[in-house]
């Protein structure tokens, strides 16, 4: 009891930090983001409630995640993650990454001070890729464009393409907790609509408090929706009983994570409260078969005589921890453990001292809560950058937006815009003095 409460003092205040890492200053967030959801909404009373509702739409979004645990090893400068990033849908609204352990878990590290030298660096490679996503679309349709081809862009493309921004996507909210980071990018168009970022960090590791294990949980409101990320390592080991310790994990994040209500008061503070949630990380669930049958049935591709008796399957079925969850279909190999730099799952000679099993097991999911989520993609990449592969998820994500934001949305895109911003210029060129004085115009 004393080292918890020693370590809860020391480490406290590290942990209860709510300080993250974003392309624009969290504390500017009033002054510089755009509420449209509050241009002529009156309050909310049991007379209008009808009403208010009414002049709400539902837009679908598009929703990137990924998880990656890369065992302690810092990328190399020419790692390309472009192809990871590639979806069937080609641009996504937001991309949220998730990696484990991107610092070894050793006790400098723990104990230490937080360095951010490998998270920035991470961040920088995907702000790389993303970008060269959107360079690459462009060209596309530039190209296409001059041979003369019909042209199939998304709304989403055309926004991209039509956007006077230099980079098409923002980091909103990037938080690290030792080896735990999450990093959340947006649409360039879309940051203006992201409100209320916040952070929170759940160490469970050693003596229960520690940030080798836990979770990193960020949440943002866009539009009228509130979504909540939670990236999460969970406890380790492939023993009868350790899954107890996994599920333990899980109760003290849902429990001791929390976030401000703000000015309002109407926030969510816990996750389960927010409109669309999902769980990422390296969770670490095993296969509970013998180590040798386990391995055959993976030899044979054997995936669902595998996934019965999966702990994580097995632990959503009961939903004891996780009532109300859902994970789509796994049709993919397992992640863990492979050699270093090989595609051959970790083994060992039978009776060898000093070296441990690790049966194959799914230990990297992507799991969802609630409504208003639909699963596109779930799947694997295949880099051996670590003993983990990665894996990542598409969801098509629906978001309440004010029925003003869709009125604007479709001028701003329409041949009106375009007649109303070149009458302006020409008034603009031909009475100069009498537009000298206004900083704006009325549409």
């Amino acid at each position: 009891m004393w080292p918890r409460l020693v370590t809860s003092r020391i480490l406290g205040e590290r942990l209860r930090s709510s300080n993250f890492v974003a392309d624009f200053p969290s504390n500017a967030e009033a002054s510089s983001l755009l509420d449209i959801s509050s241009l002529g909404q009156p309050s909310l009373s049991e007379n209008n409630i009808l009403i208010n509702q009414l002049k709400h739409n539902f837009q679908n979004y598009r929703v990137f995640i990924s998880t990656w645990n890369v065992g302690g090893v810092a990328p190399q400068d020419d790692l390309d993650i472009a192809d990871w990033i590639d979806t069937p849908n080609n641009i996504c609204d937001i991309y949220v990454f998730g990696f484990q352990e991107i610092v070894p878990l050793r006790a400098s590290y723990v104990l230490g001070s937080e360095n951010s030298k490998i998270s920035m660096k991470w961040n920088s490679l995907i702000r790389e890729a993303l970008n060269k996503k959107i360079q690459y679309c462009l060209e596309k349709q530039q190209y296409n464009s001059k041979l003369g081809r019909r042209q199939n862009t998304t709304e989403v493309e055309k926004a991209i393409f039509e956007s006077s921004i230099p980079e098409g996507f923002r980091c909103v909210i990037s938080k690290q907790m030792v080896g735990i980071l999450i990093s959340v990018w947006v649409r360039s168009d879309l940051r203006p609509y992201v409100r209320h970022p916040r952070a929170s960090c759940v160490g469970c590791g050693i003596m229960g408090y520690l940030g080798n294990k836990g979770s990193v949980s960020v949440r943002f409101q866009l539009h009228e929706t509130s979504f909540c990320f939670v990236c999460s390592h969970l406890a380790s080991g492939g023993r009868d009983g350790d899954e107890k310790h996994r599920n333990s994990d899980v109760a003290e994040i849902f429990s001791r994570t929390s976030f401000p209500r703000g000015a309002s008061f109407d926030l969510p503070r816990k996750i389960l409260d927010h409109d669309r949630v999902i769980l990422l990380g390296d969770l670490n669930y095993r296969i509970s078969l013998p180590e040798a049958t386990t391995r055959l049935l993976v030899d044979r591709k054997e995936w669902n005589a595998l996934l019965e008796n999966d702990q994580l399957r097995m632990e959503l079925m009961s939903g004891q921890v996780f009532e109300g969850w859902h994970e789509g279909l796994v049709r993919f190999a397992p992640t863990y453990k492979y050699c270093l730099n090989s595609n051959v799952y970790f083994g060992c000679v039978e009776g060898q001292k000093g070296r441990k099993w690790r049966a194959p097991a799914w230990c990297d999911r992507i799991i969802w809560y609630g409504e208003g989520l639909q699963q596109r993609l779930y799947t694997r990449g295949e880099s051996n950058l670590s003993d983990h592969r990665p894996v990542k998820a598409l969801f098509t994500a629906q978001v309440q937006v004010p029925s003003t934001f869709k009125r604007l949305q479709k001028f701003f895109l329409s041949e009106r815009f375009d007649q109303a911003t070149t009458r302006f210029d020409q008034i603009s060129s031909s009475d100069k003095s009498r537009c000298r004085g206004r900083s704006s115009f009325r549409l």
